[in-house]
């Protein structure tokens, strides 16, 4: 008897575990414009989703002034449907573009308690953001918006019509090249090399940004950019994905990738912890990151 009951105790230390193991993660990336997530967050969004968890994208603008030859409602209609296009070929479970004007945006309290009310709506485990220093003022303000959010969320009586977190969120940053008033840290490296193709559909989807509105903003002749949808990815892949990480990157990508050889590595996304919200352990970024355990 006595071994029967020790035999089931075992069999359920080991279910436990499993379910462990096994828990879904719900993540938010939140950016100030259609495509914005995409870019900086769509390959570590690929390998979340295959692996079961559920990611939602946030756009706070719907990207209405973003183009060259067109703008307002078509242009809104436009991108929020290029968003839907990018969740499925991304296998994302949600992607929700808000109504404020693209250019327009500003930390405002409303703004605020939207941002606050899709946190808690998702029970975010780990919520992306911008930072607040950016070329871009919706980018910049995207970014405060996330941090004024950050402690909020576990605040009962702040948009008391949603229930509150229990827990606050892992707050992190999303990638970024601007050096004031610091740089951006490299805290933790996700290799992307298996989903590239999947990252660059999620962003094709987003047709008037990627092969009309940004190649228009750089100078690129139009009529250069291919029409045919497999020269449009390769174009795509080539333009926009070809960063392979330098020796000092790749540094930072052995701490989580320890048994890889990273010198055969192209493609990385990077993300830094804010101070704001829950501060994890390099042992919770594992469990959050289940991806890096995987190496």
């Amino acid at each position: 008897m006595r071994k029967i009951v020790s035999m089931i105790c075992l069999g359920l230390v080991f279910m436990t575990a499993q379910a462990q193991e096994k828990k879904v993660l719900n993540i938010l990336a939140i950016g100030a414009h259609p495509d914005d997530c995409d870019s900086k967050f769509g390959g570590t969004a690929a390998l979340f989703a295959k692996m079961g968890h559920n990611v939602k994208f946030l756009a706070l603008t719907n990207g209405d002034a973003g183009h060259q030859s067109m703008g307002g409602g078509p242009l809104a209609k436009k991108r929020r449907q290029e968003a839907k296009d990018a969740a499925k070929a991304l296998g994302i479970a949600e992607y929700e573009v808000l109504d404020n004007h693209d250019g327009e945006l500003f930390p405002t309290l409303n703004v605020r308690l939207e941002v606050i009310r899709r946190i808690r709506n998702w029970d975010a485990d780990i919520v992306l953001g911008l930072r607040p220093n950016d070329y871009h003022p919706d980018h910049r303000n995207a970014g405060s918006v996330v941090q004024d959010a950050a402690y909020m969320n576990i605040v009962p009586n702040v948009a008391p019509d949603t229930p509150p977190l229990q827990k606050n969120p892992v707050f992190l940053y999303m990638s970024d090249h601007f050096k004031k008033p610091y740089p951006f840290q490299k805290d933790i490296a996700v290799i992307i090399d298996d989903v590239i193709d999947t990252k660059v559909k999620g962003l094709a989807a987003h047709d008037s940004q990627m092969f009309e509105w940004l190649p228009w903003t750089n100078g690129t002749d139009l009529s250069t950019i291919p029409t045919g949808e497999k020269e449009r990815l390769a174009w795509l892949k080539d333009k926009w994905m070809n960063r392979k990480p330098d020796a000092a990157t790749l540094e930072t990508v052995k701490k989580w990738y320890p048994n890889v050889d990273v010198s055969k590595v192209k493609q990385v996304e990077f993300f830094e912890i804010c101070e704001y919200g829950k501060q994890p352990t390099d042992a919770e970024i594992k469990e959050m990151f289940p991806m890096l355990g995987s190496n």
